[in-house]
């Protein structure tokens, strides 16, 4: 009965949001609490609801300082110098603007931090995609795939707890992998070339005149310098569609719909003190990588140091922190509902009896292909659960049913990291609501959008695995 209700559930919750009947942080507090009751356990939902907020405050909090302290390092210019080269690249070409979207959320995810590579991600292209009339699902889409393949990394979160659960080193795990995760990150890439040529097929192809472009964000966004060649925004050779307008028409609509120039010596930033910036960051991350200290600590020692060093005057230090505050609260508001719904979903027993079921199904045929099995299962649980779920409760019980029939744990272990593109867009993942909240995109439209491409680059790991012997 609790398989079927925890089923029933997620499958209730993503209808709801994906129809756009319920805002996601409804649906996250009230679906789980309707079926709390459902179980029979609504006397328990308000220790399920503390349980879960308990486990994740942490990653509010981290969440929370780390937008500060990135918006901050944005205001100030430390990222200028990468979104002029990746606008460089671009050149206003719907196609390169998509693969450096790709290419920029593969590099920044080098850090292990979903959330960091998000906004560092969206702040860079945002304003471009806004300006361009492209669409922003694109964005979303193909920066939570590209980051989904590097989440795999060692210090990203999945390898090692896979390697705790089963008692293995985390390099055994992820470096036999590295051929298989290099042709799924070519498969985002790919990717983002197709949907890029969708792009430019319908608004048909931007060039840039002049000696310099101008990209424009709204007031409410933090100021980035472009680079390019022109000073206005042309319609050259192309499909007519979408966001076709005349040049003249387009900059009235941008001056209609409260997009400004970028001015590239905006008050915020501090050049002499770039060097510090980029100082403090490395450190940050390097301390990160090397578990110095817990995350939600380090964001919060590097977001006041970085306000105290570049904004020494209280007046400007509020009036940074005010410029995100509405980012903070958006998603430190979505993470503890989805606390509601992980401590309801946990707490009642759900993802047990879910995990069980599953594992029970499996033919006694399959056994000698355990790391397929494996494989296979982890595209659609590492979406319906969490990691730590999916690798400390299935994946153990995956081993030993594989261990029977002579199958590795390594090799286990290898195949349940497949589903990570398609895990990054999951909605008990918090990263993506830093991901779909900055880029002001539903969740429920990044939902349709990516899971079907998400799908399919898990699946090209998971060949790319078999065909190399990894897996």
């Amino acid at each position: 009965m609790l398989t079927i209700l925890g089923f029933a559930m997620i499958a209730t919750f993503l209808v709801l949001i994906m129809m756009k009947k319920m805002s996601p942080i409804a649906a996250l507090v009230l679906i789980p609490a309707l079926f709390c009751v459902a179980v029979g356990k609504g006397a328990k939902l308000g220790d399920y609801v503390i349980e879960g907020v308990g486990n994740l405050a942490p990653t509010a909090a981290m969440l929370m300082f780390a937008i500060v302290y990135f918006g901050v390092m944005i205001d100030v210019g430390l990222f200028d110098p990468i979104v002029r080269g990746i606008l460089r690249f671009c050149k206003a070409d719907p196609m390169r603007i998509v693969v450096g979207t790709a290419v920029l959320a593969a590099i920044v995810s080098l850090d292990g931090d979903g959330s960091t590579t998000f906004m560092i991600t969206v702040s860079a292209m945002y304003p471009l995609y806004k300006r361009l009339k492209m669409s922003l699902v694109v964005m979303t889409g193909v920066a939570a795939t590209a980051n989904g393949v590097m989440n795999t990394l060692p210090w990203g979160g999945p390898t090692a707890r896979a390697a705790t659960a089963l008692k293995l080193d985390a390099g055994d795990i992820f470096v036999p992998m590295i051929p298989a995760l290099g042709v799924g990150l070519l498969a985002v890439i790919l990717l983002a070339v197709v949907l890029g040529r969708r792009e430019r097929k319908r608004l048909g192809t931007l060039t840039l005149d002049g000696p310099r472009a101008t990209v424009s964000v709204t007031e409410s966004e933090p100021a980035l310098v472009a680079a390019g060649g022109g000073d206005r925004l042309r319609k050259g050779t192309g499909s007519a569609g979408a966001g076709g307008a005349a040049p003249d028409e387009e900059a009235e609509e941008g001056a209609g719909d409260g997009f400004k120039g970028l001015d590239p010596h905006r008050a915020t930033l501090r050049p002499k003190l770039y060097w510090f910036n980029a100082g403090l960051t490395i450190a940050l991350l390097t301390a990160m990588i090397m578990e110095l200290m817990p995350i939600p600590v380090l964001f919060l020692l590097g977001a006041t140091l970085a306000l105290t060093v570049n904004f020494p005057h209280m007046p400007d230090q509020r009036a940074r922190i005010a410029a995100h505050a509405d980012n903070v609260l958006n998603v430190s508001g979505m993470v503890f509902a989805a606390a509601v719904f992980t401590g309801v979903l946990t707490g009642t027993g759900m993802v047990d009896h879910m995990a069980d079921w599953l594992v029970g199904a499996i033919p006694e045929g399959m056994g000698p292909h355990m790391a397929l099995v494996t494989g296979v299962l982890s595209i659609p649980l590492t979406y319906f659960m969490s990691n730590d779920g999916f690798y400390f409760g299935v994946v153990p019980v995956l081993a030993e049913a594989g261990a029977a029939h002579g199958v590795s744990p390594l090799e286990i272990a290898r195949a349940s990291l497949v589903g990570q593109p398609l895990h990054m867009s999951s909605p008990l993942v918090p990263a993506v609501y830093v991901l779909v909240g900055m880029a002001k995109v539903e969740f429920g439209d990044h939902t349709r959008f990516t899971v079907k491409w998400a799908a399919l680059t898990s699946l090209v790991v998971l060949g790319a695995g078999l065909l190399f012997g990894i897996i």
